[in-house]
């Protein structure tokens, strides 16, 4: 096998590899790495059926690449909708992404071992759901996240900022402070400002506005 071929192999080997992502922004990155690879792979043997083919999905890859990009921090991709704490979508959501719940977030009970107020919120995408936050009251204008998932798919994303930046869920109740859950797996909410304190990370709100919830 000379040194083209194995180009070729590699080209097809991340075509295939990419396809077995589940996290829809990798899947085209790696898919317009493969057909860049194939491209170049097939005009050295001037196959160009094969060339114009990879091009066009080369072209498909980029187009949908561009617009993931340009709408991750787009209010009006991404919305949040509370939810009563013993919604029955809630409970079907959490059950069905159970397994990769507890992977990301070991110590995650819900409803958590206190009489304190307690919210949810789901992070949509159209009418799919991308994220969960749920998170309960703590003395001191202190909202302790005990739960901030965010599905396979939207992983490469960061929808959670839509809650605590963007939507004032925690200001407009009078919080001060967000408090990032205990002991979860690969945090990211240094990318939103948040710093670290201890074994968790924190985020200082600003004042709620005159007339906002308390």
């Amino acid at each position: 096998m000379n040194w083209l071929d194995l180009i070729g192999w590699a080209g097809s080997a991340l075509l295939v590899w990419s396809l077995l992502q589940a996290r829809i922004l990798r899947l085209r990155a790696l898919n317009l790495v493969g057909c860049l690879v194939l491209i170049g792979y097939n005009a050295a043997l001037a196959v160009w059926p094969m060339v114009g083919l990879n091009v066009v999905l080369a072209v498909i890859n980029i187009w949908y690449l561009r617009k993931m990009l340009a709408t991750r921090h787009d209010e009006a991709t991404y919305q949040v909708v509370e939810v009563g704490v013993d919604d029955q979508f809630l409970a079907h959501t959490l059950r069905v992404h159970g397994a990769d719940i507890a992977r990301f977030n070991p110590g995650f009970r819900w409803p958590p071992g206190t009489a304190a107020e307690r919210s949810a919120f789901l992070v949509v995408r159209a009418d799919e759901v991308v994220g969960v936050v749920l998170s309960h009251a703590e003395p001191g204008g202190v909202a302790q996240i005990d739960l901030d998932y965010v599905t396979q798919r939207f992983r490469d994303f960061t929808p959670g900022e839509f809650v605590y930046r963007r939507s004032r869920l925690f200001t407009d109740r009078g919080f001060r402070r967000v408090v990032s859950p205990p002991g979860m797996v690969a945090p990211y909410y240094h990318r939103l400002g948040f710093r670290p304190e201890g074994d968790a990370y924190v985020l200082d709100l600003p004042a709620p506005p005159v007339g906002g919830r308390a």
